[in-house]
């Protein structure tokens, strides 16, 4: 099966990132942990649209880089990811990152979730850490 990427917006810019270059580095980051990238949405949105959607689907009230829905299916990965801009801008002030460096780590933060990395229990965090920055130096190489 060939990947198929839809990046959209919602009340936002879509950002210039070379989408070809991610839609392959999304590939190999997959294949990396034994996944197949199927379809995958891309959605990326202000902070208004991200609370919306936590309160709506998640009963969450806050504010967050990103949601996950995942409707992987064995290894082959399917899922929508929602993408506050508002949110990655603020995180990356917070840790002195570099914008463009902090949404790709939201980007294939998505990513790893589909493939079943977890960040919320202990010790998971510095497991999703870990995945997302071998991801970033694999991008590095493309």
């Amino acid at each position: 099966m060939k990947a198929t990427f839809q990046w959209l917006v919602d009340g936002v810019e879509l950002p210039d990132l070379d989408y070809q270059r991610l839609e392959c580095w999304i590939g190999e980051v997959s294949r990396s942990h034994a996944r197949i990238a199927g379809e995958l949405t891309y959605i990326f949105c202000n902070d208004d649209k991200i609370i919306d959607v936590n309160r709506q689907f998640l009963q969450h009230d806050y504010y967050t880089d990103i949601i996950t829905f995942d409707y992987t299916r064995g290894s082959l990965l399917r899922g929508d990811m929602f993408i506050s801009l508002d949110t990655v801008l603020t995180n990356s002030r917070l840790v002195g990152a570099d914008y463009n460096i902090e949404l790709l780590r939201v980007i294939i933060h998505g990513v790893l979730h589909l493939c079943g990395i977890n960040d919320k229990g202990p010790g998971e965090r510095e497991v999703m850490e870990r995945h997302e920055n071998e991801a970033l130096e694999m991008l590095s190489t493309l």
